[in-house]
């Protein structure tokens, strides 16, 4: 496999990879460990459930053949205007305060930017993602399928004005 995150200097975690189907297993089993089974439990999983993985924007780290960490996207839109939306990210706990997790979301917003998406949405902590360049600036209209705190609605533009003017329902891309 072939790393696709280049960085100048080595990072402290294993090279990033495309996702393929075969570590879906594997991949699964790692969200599973770090978010145990209350993740089925959220809004943001409404968003993935029959919904097709954006593999080209999805990123594994894998150490010794198994992933330690991942960043997934998923086509939605928000009143019917197409965004990408990220979700889950999962960094094994031994993995962590190395920058995997935030390689890993730069990783797959550089992606959803090369393939012409206007932005990516998720729902997460502010302070973390807002390191990234997410807010919640422009995510008062926005209305997921399910209960969530708004302030922890996050868009990222990907190119001049992508936040801007979406509102409505957040729902699976009827078009994915």
């Amino acid at each position: 496999m072939t790393s696709v995150h280049k960085s100048a200097s080595p990072e402290p975690y294993p090279p990033l990879v495309h996702e393929t189907p075969a570590m879906e297993a594997a991949v699964t089993a790692l969200i599973d460990r770090v978010f145990g089974p209350g993740r089925f439990a959220k809004s943001s999983e409404r968003l993935r459930e029959g919904n097709t993985l954006l593999a080209d924007c999805s990123f594994v780290s894998l150490r010794g053949g198994a992933p330690v960490g991942c960043v997934r996207m998923w086509p939605v839109t928000i009143g019917g205007e197409p965004v990408a939306f990220l979700g889950p990210l999962a960094v094994d706990p031994e993995e962590r305060s190395a920058g995997l997790g935030q390689a890993l979301v730069e990783a797959a917003c550089e992606a959803a930017k090369a393939a012409g998406w206007r932005a990516v949405l998720l729902v997460g902590d502010g302070p973390y993602f807002g390191r990234v360049g997410f807010s919640n600036a422009h995510t008062a209209g926005l209305v997921m399928p399910g209960p969530v705190d708004q302030r922890r609605v996050l868009l990222l533009p990907l190119r001049e004005g992508g936040d801007l003017g979406l509102s409505g329902p957040v729902a699976v891309d009827p078009q994915a």
